[in-house]
């Protein structure tokens, strides 16, 4: 492994999914670590999976399916937020599956960037470095998530900041990719 390309994807992977790292914080205020890490990989490894296959020419990604992949965290969002118990909350947009859609969801136009650096780079290298890094990402938000201000934060508005956040990013992906 070249040490330089190394670099390069941690330096994407960083850029692509720094707005993950709030999110992920959230995440670990409803529900376990466990769930989270799932939910992560599987998210990632799709958008990866969709990422090498559209590089390699084998498929093509319409640009519209971007923007609907936006109703994902909007439909949860709004379950949080109308939900009628703690505990249908907590469970609702938690699990492994709905963090995975989130995930895919949230980094869906990150397809959009990885797809010429994988069609001009090598796709071992940077899928590798981001598996590696999505474990980081999930450690960065549990870090953040147990500092006592942020923690005490989460703690008292979490549960109207969680579901604000997903619906947030739900509207953003339908609107940004029209």
């Amino acid at each position: 492994m070249n040490a330089g390309t190394v670099g390069q994807a941690i330096g994407l992977f960083a850029i692509t999914n720094v707005d993950d790292l709030v999110l992920i914080a959230l995440f670990f205020t409803q529900t376990t670590t466990m769930r989270i890490v799932l939910g992560q990989y599987l998210g990632f490894a799709a958008i990866l999976a969709v990422s090498v296959v559209v590089s390699i020419g084998a498929a093509a990604l319409p640009g519209d399916l971007v923007r609907w992949l936006g109703l994902i965290p909007l439909a949860l969002g709004l379950k949080a937020l109308f939900s009628n118990s703690d505990e249908e909350t907590d469970r609702a947009p938690t699990g492994v599956l709905a963090i995975a859609g989130i995930t895919f969801a949230n980094g869906g136009d990150n397809i959009g960037v990885y797809v010429p650096v994988f069609a001009t780079q090598g796709v071992v290298v940077y899928v590798v470095v981001f598996l590696v890094m999505v474990g980081v990402l999930c450690l960065a938000g549990r870090f953040l998530a147990t500092r006592p201000v942020v923690a005490k934060a989460l703690a008292r508005w979490g549960h109207v900041l969680f579901p604000v956040v997903l619906i947030g990013i739900g509207l953003f992906i339908l609107v940004a990719h029209t």
